[in-house]
C-alpha cells in the first residue's frame, strides 16, 4: 500500500510537470510579466516624446530594459533560500561600492553618485541597495524571534544606517530615504512594537531639525522652501514645480496628443525625460493617461501584496512585503513631488523615467518577487 501511494504521488508530480507552461518552468509570474511589458512598452512612447525624439536615448533605455528583463528571469530561477545565503556577501559588496563612490566616485551635475569605468560601464551603486537593504534586514530578522527585541532592532538600524549615511554623503537624499524606508518596512512587517513606532514618529521632528542644520546641503534646503512657497522664486528654484503643474493642468482630460506637448518640447520643463516625465505624460495624454498608468502601478502593487501573503517562508514574506511597499513609495514620492505635494528629492518614476541602473534594479526586484512566488510549492514539498 505504501509503495502504491508513493508511485501515485510520483505520477501526479509528473503530470503536473507536463502541464506546466513555459512561464511556470521558467519560474516567471505571467501576471507580473504582462504588466511590466505593458508598462515598458508605453514608457518608450512617452520617453521618445519627452527626450525630444532622441533615438539614441530610446535605444539605451530599451537595451537597459532588455538587460533588466534577462536579470529578472535569471534571479527568478534561484530558490529564496539560495538567495538568502548570498545576502550577507551582497551587503558587504554593496557597502564597499558605496565607500568607493565616496572616495573616488564619478562626479556629475554636482553629485558624486557613480562608479565610472571609461569605455566599459558607468553605474550607480546606491540603486542596488534598494534591493540589498531589505534583503539584508529580512535575512537577519528571519533568523530571530518576532516581534524583534531591542537588541535585534539596534543591529538592524545599524545595518540600515551605514549605507544611509554613505548615500546621503553623495549627496542623494531621495535614494537614501528609499533605502531607509526599505529596511524600515521589513521591521514593520516583522511586528515592530507600536510603542517603538510611536517613538520613531515622535523623533521625526528633532531628527528633521538636526538634518536641516547639520546634514542637508543648501540646494536641498532650498527645495523644501520652494515646496512651501513655489511662487517665492518663480524664475529660479520654483521654476520646475510651476512648469510641471502647468504641463499637467494643460493636458486636461484627454491630453494634447502624443508629441504635441509644449512644456517639454519648448524646453519649459527641465528634466522632462527623468524626474518630471509624468508631467509630459499628463500634458500629452491627460487625466486618462495618468489614471491608466496609476492603474498599472496599482495592479503591480496588488500582485506584490498577493505574493507576500502567499509566501511560505518568513524570509520570503518579509522581503516580498518590503519590496512591494518600497515600490509604492517610489511611485508616491515621484508623483507627489512633480505635482507639488512633496519637496523635490530627485526620485525617478519607476519604469518610465530614463535611467539604466534604476531600470535594471527595479526588474531585479520583481525577479526576487517571482522567485518567492514560483518556488513556494517546491518549498512546501521539502
Amino acid at each position: 500500500m505504501g509503495n502504491g501511494n508513493f508511485d501515485r504521488t510520483l505520477s501526479d508530480q509528473d503530470v503536473m510537470r507536463r502541464r506546466a507552461t513555459l512561464l511556470q518552468r521558467l519560474h516567471v509570474d505571467g501576471i507580473l510579466l504582462t504588466l511590466l511589458l505593458v508598462l515598458a512598452s508605453g514608457s518608450l512612447f512617452v520617453l521618445y516624446s519627452a527626450s525630444g525624439r532622441d533615438w539614441d536615448l530610446l535605444i539605451k533605455q530599451a537595451s537597459s530594459f532588455g538587460l533588466g528583463l534577462l536579470g529578472m528571469v535569471v534571479i527568478a530561477q534561484f530558490e529564496p533560500r539560495f538567495l538568502a545565503r548570498w545576502v550577507p556577501p551582497a551587503y558587504v559588496v554593496g557597502v564597499s561600492l558605496l565607500v568607493v563612490v565616496d572616495v573616488m566616485g564619478h562626479n556629475a551635475m554636482g553629485a558624486t553618485r557613480w562608479i565610472n569605468i571609461p569605455g566599459v560601464i558607468r553605474f550607480q551603486p546606491a540603486e542596488f541597495m534598494k534591493i540589498i537593504m531589505p534583503a539584508t534586514i529580512a535575512w537577519y530578522m528571519s533568523k530571530r524571534s518576532l516581534p524583534p527585541r531591542l537588541k535585534h532592532l539596534a543591529i538592524s538600524l545599524l545595518l540600515i544606517g551605514i549605507p544611509f549615511v554613505l548615500i546621503i554623503r553623495q549627496p542623494d537624499l531621495g535614494t537614501s530615504l528609499l533605502v531607509l524606508a526599505s529596511g524600515a518596512f521589513v521591521l514593520f512587517i516583522g511586528g515592530l512594537r507600536w510603542r517603538w513606532i510611536i517613538g520613531a514618529v515622535t523623533a521625526v521632528i528633532p531628527v528633521a531639525v538636526a538634518m536641516w542644520f547639520f546634514v542637508m546641503h543648501d540646494y536641498q534646503k532650498q527645495r523644501v522652501l520652494t515646496f512651501l512657497d513655489p511662487e517665492s522664486d518663480p524664475l529660479g528654484t520654483g521654476w520646475n514645480i510651476i512648469q510641471s503643474k502647468a504641463a499637467i493642468g494643460s493636458g486636461g482630460v484627454f491630453g494634447k496628443g502624443w508629441l504635441l506637448g509644449t512644456q517639454s518640447h519648448l524646453d519649459f520643463l527641465p528634466e522632462s525625460h527623468t524626474d518630471f516625465i509624468i508631467a509630459v505624460l499628463g500634458e500629452e495624454f491627460g487625466l486618462v493617461g495618468v489614471c491608466l498608468l496609476l492603474l498599472i502601478y496599482l495592479l503591480l502593487i496588488g500582485r506584490g501584496l498577493v505574493i507576500t501573503a502567499q509566501a511560505q517562508t518568513l524570509f520570503g514574506k518579509l522581503l516580498a512585503g518590503s519590496l512591494t511597499m518600497t515600490f509604492f513609495v517610489y511611485v508616491f514620492v515621484n508623483i507627489g513631488m512633480v505635482s507639488g505635494l512633496l519637496p523635490v528629492v530627485g526620485v525617478p518614476l519607476p519604469f518610465i523615467s530614463y535611467g539604466g541602473t534604476s531600470l535594471v534594479t527595479l526588474l531585479s526586484g520583481f525577479g526576487v518577487l517571482m522567485s518567492i512566488h514560483t518556488h513556494r510549492k517546491w518549498i512546501a514539498q521539502v
